[in-house]
Parts: C-alpha cells; structure tokens; sequence
C-alpha cells in the first residue's frame, strides 16, 4: 500500500489564510497540487490563528497531540511580532526555539522543513498607514529568518518580493485590504510545490 505522505503547517494568519476560504490557503492549494501530481497526500495539518506572534504559536503547541513524524514542516510566523513591536532578538531566540521543534517533528530531516519568509504588508492600504518603516521591519526580521534557515541548513522560501506585487495588483489582496487573496496563496502553494516535489519519491 502507498504511504500516506503528512504536511504540518505552523504559523498564524498567513497560514491559516485569514479572509479566503480555508481550502484556498497555501497548505491546502500545496497539498491539491501534490496529490494533482499522484503523490498520496493526508489533508495538512494546520497550527496557526490570526495574530499569533512566536510565543503564541508556541503556547499553541504544547498541548497538541502531533504524530510521531511529518514528511513535511513548513513555518511562516513573525508578522506580528513586528506589528506589536516586539524586539528582533526576541524573535530570534523564540523562532530559533520553533525551528529546532519543527526539525524534530520532521524526523530531522533538515530538507523537509522550509522557513517561509514574512509579506511586505507595507505595500497593501492597511500597511500604508503605518508608515514607511514597516517595509524595512519587515526586512530585517526576514533577515533573521534567512540566518536561521542558513545555520540549521533548512529550505529557505522567499515569498516577500512577490508579496509586493500587490501594490500594483489589488487582485493579489483579499477583501480586508491586508490579507492575501487566494490568487497569492496560489503563487505561494506553487513555488513551495517546486521545491519540496523532489522529496516526495
């Protein structure tokens, strides 16, 4: 009998795809389109709420009962630590915690976790009204993602120039304004597509 391959999906908002509906997310578009491909794909398994910032996802965690491994681990958490202020340090020592706890759930398997960079939401109408400074925020907390993923040697995916198309294409953005539509979760779900498909044999 065929394996039956599992996707763990950690994060908040932008996961759980806040303002489209729930089999429009990037988890569930990734998953469609590895099954699209004949790969025997469980339904993702999904650890995120809106607003979460990394000490949330991680209290959300710790009473979860997880399976014992996880082909696939993907985590994308941040945006509201920079929203709420919160210190770049302190992101980095929570969101180092969150990989190392990812790394475990994929068996150690450094290539089947994939750190997910953080949207430019500075470029969207809600952004825009914070000021110029979110973009850089941004940046720099993705800055400290990307240095993660180099030290422990997991897949880096950049979604944030891509995020920024939105300035220019309303169509990328869903209703509130801020959130992605699904036509971005799909851009998302098929870049991820392209670099985990080789792990699926």
């Amino acid at each position: 009998m065929e394996k039956l391959h599992t996707y763990l999906a950690l994060g908040d908002s932008y996961t759980i795809g806040e303002g489209v509906p729930f089999h429009q997310n990037f988890p569930n578009q990734l998953v469609q389109l590895l099954r699209g491909k004949g790969v025997h794909m469980a339904a993702p398994e999904i650890i995120a709420r809106t607003g979460w910032t990394t000490d949330e996802l991680a209290a959300g965690m710790q009473d979860y009962h997880f399976l014992g491994q996880y082909d696939l681990v993907t985590l994308l958490v941040g945006v509201n630590n920079q929203y709420r202020g919160r210190t770049v340090l302190e992101y980095k020592i929570e969101l180092e915690n969150l990989l190392i706890q990812a790394l475990k759930l994929a068996g150690d398997k450094k290539e089947h976790v994939v750190l997910i960079s953080i949207p430019d939401y500075g470029v969207t109408p809600f952004g825009a009204k914070l000021g110029p400074d979110v973009s850089k925020e941004v940046e720099l907390f993705n800055s400290v993602k990307k240095a993660l993923s180099i030290q422990y040697k997991v897949q880096y995916f950049d979604i944030t120039p891509g995020s920024r198309e939105a300035r220019e294409h309303p169509e990328l953005l869903a209703d509130d304004q801020l959130h992605p539509s699904a036509a971005e979760y799909s851009k998302w779900s098929q870049g991820l597509f392209d670099k985990v498909r080789p792990l699926f044999k």
